[in-house]
């Protein structure tokens, strides 16, 4: 006979999707056959025809070109520093063939283990692929760690934000829909960009931030103007925010020049709030001492500030003696593929070979 003190099991209840407004869902945690693909892998192609990123994915940009300078061979070492969707790194290991080894760097703890994940899926077992969260600032340190004291035969930065990261409102970098003014790569640590604009000193310093990290030709009276508005009321959602740069726009101007400076004004923010231009100088110095001779070392910038960067480092390796080959012209995509994925339009590339 059932002891009576113990309650039948309860039957699980099926839990519906959530409802949205309209035919098709326009909320990025509503896209639920977007972040599901298996789903409906028609819809999945069909966005992808259409020059589109389904939500909660990354298109890698220029990857055969990256391929070309970076020459993954089996059995070599490398590392993508920005590991992100792992788009780049799927092709690294591809080009690897099973064998080497290749090491996954990232600061974004969530994105982390979904893209760890499924390349794991794909096969990509810990022999092959090592995951570790770290900015690319760290990668001397993580390679200690490792005790990868000989160096990387190839190596990877793609300097952009991912797709994943762009449309979640919930991070803050995007200005077309509303959501906390975050901003921070590395959600767990830091202050987000509320705070950071809440703290910024004076508007000659915000104004530098918009002019290094943005090329914003309106810096003064944006910095102005957010300092106004910060008297009045915390800024706190990236709406906030775009209102206050609209607020100081010339009457009749286009919404595409608006898009543009809004666009600018947020990346520059979010460069300072992740201090993105000291970690590049910090990971730009250490990559010739992180390089095997003849190693080679690939970097996807997406802003002039970065860039400019980049080609001084290797144009001074280069003249030093540190690099035997550097490019000499940025390379660029193709027509076709900002076509297919708009995102692309503003990326450059850049690769050098450490001397042998």
């Amino acid at each position: 006979m059932p002891d009576s003190s113990e309650s039948p099991e309860t039957p699980s209840t099926h839990q519906r999707r959530v409802r949205y407004s309209g035919k098709n869902p326009r909320r990025f945690d509503q896209k639920y056959k977007e972040h599901g693909p298996d789903q409906d892998p028609a819809m999945i192609a069909k966005l992808l025809a259409a020059g589109k990123t389904p939500a909660g994915q990354h298109r890698p940009i220029l990857v055969q070109e990256v391929l070309d300078h970076l020459v993954p061979q089996p059995g070599e070492r490398g590392a993508d520093v920005t590991f992100g969707y792992g788009g780049h790194s799927e092709a690294l290991l591809n080009q690897m063939q099973g064998t080497g080894q290749l090491l996954a760097l990232d600061v974004d703890a969530d994105q982390l283990s979904k893209s760890e994940e499924r390349l794991r899926a794909l096969g990509h077992s810990e022999q092959s692929l090592t995951v570790v969260k770290s900015n690319y600032a760290g990668l001397a340190k993580v390679m200690g760690q490792l005790a990868w004291t000989d160096g990387l035969d190839f190596l990877l930065a793609d300097l952009g934000l991912s797709s994943m990261q762009i449309d979640d409102p919930e991070r803050g970098f995007t200005y077309k829909h509303d959501g906390p003014l975050d901003m921070r790569m590395d959600a767990s640590r830091g202050a987000s960009a509320s705070k950071w604009i809440a703290r910024c000193s004076s508007v000659d310093k915000l104004t530098r931030v918009l002019i290094d990290g943005g090329d914003e030709p309106n810096a003064v009276g944006i910095a102005e103007a957010i300092f106004a508005a910060r008297e009045q009321a915390p800024i706190e959602t990236t709406k906030q925010l775009r209102r206050i740069i609209q607020s100081v726009s010339p009457p009749g101007v286009s919404d595409k020049t608006l898009n543009s400076t809004i666009a600018r004004t947020f990346q520059a923010i979010r460069i300072a709030v992740n201090n993105e231009f000291s970690a590049l100088d910090s990971f730009l110095a250490q990559i010739p001492a992180c390089l095997r001779p003849g190693g080679r070392v690939a970097i996807l910038s997406f802003h002039s500030g970065e860039d400019r960067r980049v080609k001084h480092h290797f144009r001074d390796g280069f003249r030093s003696g540190i690099y035997q080959a550097v490019a000499g012209d940025v390379i660029r995509p193709t027509p076709k593929e900002i076509s297919q994925n708009s995102r692309a339009a503003s990326a450059k590339l850049r690769w050098a070979i450490r001397s042998t």
